[in-house]
């Protein structure tokens, strides 16, 4: 196996609903916080990170290399490298990966790797004929011609499509996120109550560790815009007062006559940025730097898009087969709350003999995911889940309750939108 990368310190922006207290901060600036804040745990001396890599889904049209922007804005030298990953949901993993193989070949000996997403900023969009019609508009060249293309505009080219919509909705299926969930609901014969359920438990553990300060070691404070004299240093998502009749309240958010998928039961739209320091163990080891734990090893693997949400239970498989461990090694497991119905499929799935061998080639189920090491602080249902964050976030969290906890190994797993998953092992010693 490789040599484990050690995670030498991280930190994350609170999270906040889409439109919420950090509606004005761009995805830029919230990387740029917790990057700076990564940065100043680490007390490593900053000329020398050989390459900051960021994961960003909604990368901004107008930050193009949106780690470049960050690594600036958070006051690295000029000259230190940096560039931008996309994997869907996982493009944090995914970041945390790119910059664990620059390290493991020896390239550079230290890197920061992190996620960010506004989901606040991503932009409305107009269609190709309105497109269209102003490249024509603006390329007339007399009076005449200007007026032909205004006499060819329709009311209809004005109509505006929501940009987050299109983000969450599989180009190669059509099928939003949502969709996706409810398939896996009817396959996995889910019902709306233990979605439910299982969403109110997400919002309790997330406000008990709220209030025993389980959040508060990995979070830094944000200042509010626009004025700045107020400070953001908690999750806008958690819910301490919620009721079955509240929930079922709810109407189903995609399929309108017969789908359980629900506002409360899904992930909120969200914007945060989560940042990781990183260096090879051994070159930690040398200079006497005790990490917050350790990277063993990554994997990630492809499914039927419509299926993405059993993204977890594939990735795990291979991160199972590379490691040689079992599921009961992992003392505590994140599982993202992409939605209820999402990990209660791969509760099931990874259970089932069944699926194990038609689905994983295995001879036998990945095992039982024990509820009390699965999610111990609630999850994305309660906090939110700002796409690109979401794995560093996992990683960064699970990192903290290992050591709050004297435990040693965890996984972080989550599904990805397209059809794919991604699993990373830790370890505390």
């Amino acid at each position: 196996m490789a040599d484990r990368i050690a995670v030498i310190s991280g930190a994350r922006t609170p999270i906040a609903k889409a439109q919420g207290a950090l509606r004005e901060h761009a995805a830029d600036d919230l990387g740029a916080f917790a990057l700076k804040e990564a940065v100043a745990r680490a007390e490593i001396d900053p000329a020398e990170y050989g390459e900051v890599v960021f994961g960003s889904v909604a990368q901004p049209f107008d930050t193009p290399n949106i780690a470049r922007a960050i690594a600036l804005k958070a006051g690295l030298a000029a000259e230190t490298p940096a560039y931008s990953v996309q994997r869907n949901c996982a493009s944090g993993v995914e970041a945390v990966r790119a910059a664990s193989a620059r390290l493991r070949s020896g390239e550079i000996t230290a890197a920061i790797a992190g996620g960010t997403e506004s989901m606040s900023n991503i932009p409305l969009l107009f269609g190709g004929e309105y497109a269209r019609f102003w490249a024509e508009h603006k390329a007339a060249k007399s009076r005449r011609a200007r007026l032909r293309s205004i006499i060819r505009f329709r009311p209809r080219f004005l109509r505006p499509e929501l940009g987050t919509r299109k983000l969450l909705t599989d180009s190669t299926t059509g099928m939003l996120m949502g969709h996706t969930a409810e398939r896996l609901a009817r396959e996995f014969r889910i019902s709306r109550a233990e979605q439910d359920e299982y969403a109110r438990e997400s919002h309790r553990r997330a406000t008990a560790a709220t209030s025993a300060g389980a959040f508060r070691l990995e979070t830094a404070v944000v200042p509010i815009p626009p004025r700045y004299a107020e400070m953001l240093g908690l999750d806008q998502g958690p819910r301490s007062s919620t009721t079955p009749a509240q929930f079922a309240a709810l109407k189903p958010s995609f399929n309108t006559y017969t789908g359980t998928v629900t506002a409360a039961n899904s992930s909120a739209l969200s914007d945060g940025a989560a940042a990781l320091v990183l260096m090879r163990e051994r070159d930690a080891k040398e200079r006497g730097i005790e990490p917050l734990g350790f990277l063993r090893a990554h994997a990630v693997a492809a499914l039927d898009p419509a299926r993405m949400g059993l993204g977890p239970a594939y990735a795990t498989a291979r991160l199972l087969d590379q490691t040689g461990t079992e599921l009961n090694d992992f003392e505590l497991i994140e599982l993202n709350e992409a939605f209820a119905a999402v990990v209660l499929a791969n509760e099931r799935a990874f259970a089932s003999e069944q699926f194990a061998g038609t689905e994983l080639g295995r001879s036998r189920a990945l095992g039982a995911i024990d509820r009390d090491r699965l999610n111990v602080n609630g999850g994305a249902i309660a906090l939110g889940h700002p796409l690109a964050m979401s794995g560093v976030r996992l990683i960064l969290h699970l990192l903290y309750e290992l050591r709050r906890r004297e435990k040693n190994a965890g996984l972080a797993t989550l599904c990805v939108g397209g059809g794919e998953g991604a699993a990373v092992m830790v370890e505390v010693a």
